[in-house]
């Protein structure tokens, strides 16, 4: 075999081997299940609770460091990070929620100014501008769950669901990589 062959084959073989742990090493969505669950209503609207905000949901990793600081997540983020991470620009916050909830979606107003909406099992691309993602989103068990990958393998994930008969809403976010966690943070809502 010639020195130049040889060399083309490592390089077409290296390439194979590249491409194939980028295919198997990527993270897949999983669709949701499109049914609403029997008695489950998210429908109102919502006040956050002002300590909600104070502390991030337990079981976070102290060597995680968060995306943006906790004190200052109020409202929506609609800039790529220094991290990279553009999944963080699909996320919303604000102090009044308005929910609607339909049978085929729900509505998710903040602050009567931002509506997301989401289509029970659906899995599509979304888009903000220049920034695409893979969105899943429907139901697991009684809670609402929202799925988003990014182009750097980053996931956000939201999940919605009711307490205290109703009385009370809770929204669990999470932003990671893998099975590492970069920010982690629970927001409690009380009906208005």
């Amino acid at each position: 075999m010639f020195p130049r062959q040889a060399h083309f084959q490592g390089l077409l073989l290296a390439l194979a081997v590249s491409l194939l742990f980028a295919c198997v090493s990527a993270p897949a969505l999983i669709s949701k299940h499109a049914g609403v669950p029997v008695g489950v209503d998210l429908s109102g609207n919502w006040v956050v609770r002002q300590d909600s905000g104070a502390a991030p949901m337990s079981g976070r990793s102290e060597a995680s460091e968060p995306l943006f600081p906790l004190n200052k997540v109020k409202r929506s983020r609609r800039t790529r990070s220094s991290s990279g991470v553009s999944a963080q620009v699909f996320l919303e916050f604000g102090e009044l929620v308005k929910i609607t909830q339909t049978y085929f979606g729900l509505f998710i107003s903040y602050d009567r100014s931002v509506v997301e909406e989401y289509t029970y099992g659906e899995n599509r691309i979304i888009s903000i501008g220049p920034i695409k993602a893979m969105r899943v989103s429907g139901w697991e068990g009684a809670a609402f769950a929202v799925e988003t990958l990014d182009d750097s393998g980053s996931v956000l994930f939201e999940s919605w669901h009711l307490e205290k008969d109703g009385a009370v809403l809770i929204r669990d976010i999470r932003i990671g990589k893998g099975d590492k966690d970069s920010f982690v943070h629970q927001q409690v809502f009380d009906r208005q």
